[in-house]
């Protein structure tokens, strides 16, 4: 499983499990199914109208996409290119198809194999960014479908607490202020559990995979990038130090944080105070 997306269940388990320990009189009153039936068949029931089936049906797939461990091999990526580049350079076509049939990934062998086919530089960059915006588009279409449902869900939590509050209404005229507590209580529930899922199941689903998105398409820009160099017959070493790059995480382009000075700045500086 994801370690950020274990820890989030699990805080927020004990986070909803203290308040309601320490606060609520009776824990078990902040369980009410029909409350829940409605914001979630509600939800559901906005979804399947607002998209077709196929991508409704896809939910789940989603869901355990955000909760499984999805690593990126972006160094074996950059390894697989920089030793196919090597073979490139010596011209040895063969050699170059028999290293690629060893290749994971999809996207760099199709890039590899244009680039054996002779495609024009320029045809070639145009084809792979042309599958990055399609894969862009693609999964941000999906994590819209959770943000879709995140505004749904609060709707149809008011929905039920309008429903809880004509029930209510009706229980006026008696005058037991114990019922009346009571359902007034119940109709809050429904708004309660509609915020408690969009805000803690369908937006932190679609920020996961937009996130998941960024990194997918910075992978596959690197890969075009070593295509471009390969197309040019850049040295392999330049196209291994230009393709790390991609992955290496700098707090500041501009100051590593440390406190030294040059010398040559700190002597101009002791020339001005004097």
């Amino acid at each position: 499983m994801n370690p950020s997306t274990l820890i989030g269940i699990v805080a927020s388990v004990l986070l909803l499990g203290v308040v309601l320990f320490f606060s609520a009189e009776d824990p078990a009153l902040f369980l009410d199914v029909p409350s829940l039936a409605i914001v979630l068949v509600g939800t559901m029931a906005a979804t399947f109208i607002s998209y077709p089936l196929r991508e409704v049906v896809r939910i789940f797939g989603l869901i355990r996409t955000v909760l499984r461990n999805e690593r990126l091999y972006t160094a074996h990526d950059i390894e697989d290119l920089v030793a196919i580049s090597r073979i490139w350079m010596t011209g040895n076509i063969r050699a170059v198809e028999e290293a690629l049939e060893s290749v994971s990934n999809p996207f760099l062998k199709t890039g590899v194999q244009l680039v054996i086919d002779m495609t024009p530089e320029e045809d070639i960059l145009d084809l792979l960014q042309w599958r990055i915006s399609r894969l862009r588009a693609k999964e941000h279409a999906e994590a819209q479908l959770f943000r879709v449902m995140a505004n749904y869900s609060p709707a149809f939590g008011m929905i039920g607490t309008l429903i809880g509050l004509v029930n209510l209404l009706f229980l006026l005229g008696d005058g037991d202020i114990t019922s009346i507590g009571q359902h007034m209580a119940l109709a809050l529930m429904t708004t309660f559990y509609g915020v408690l899922l969009a805000n803690l199941l369908f937006k932190p689903v679609a920020v996961k995979l937009e996130r998941r998105t960024e990194q997918r398409v910075e992978v596959m820009n690197m890969v075009l990038q070593g295509i471009s160099m390969m197309c040019q017959k850049r040295s392999p070493n330049l196209m291994r130090e230009t393709l790390n790059s991609f992955m290496i995480d700098y707090q500041d382009e501009i100051n590593d944080g440390s406190s030294r000075r040059p010398q040559a700045g700190a002597e101009a500086e002791a020339e001005a105070e004097a």
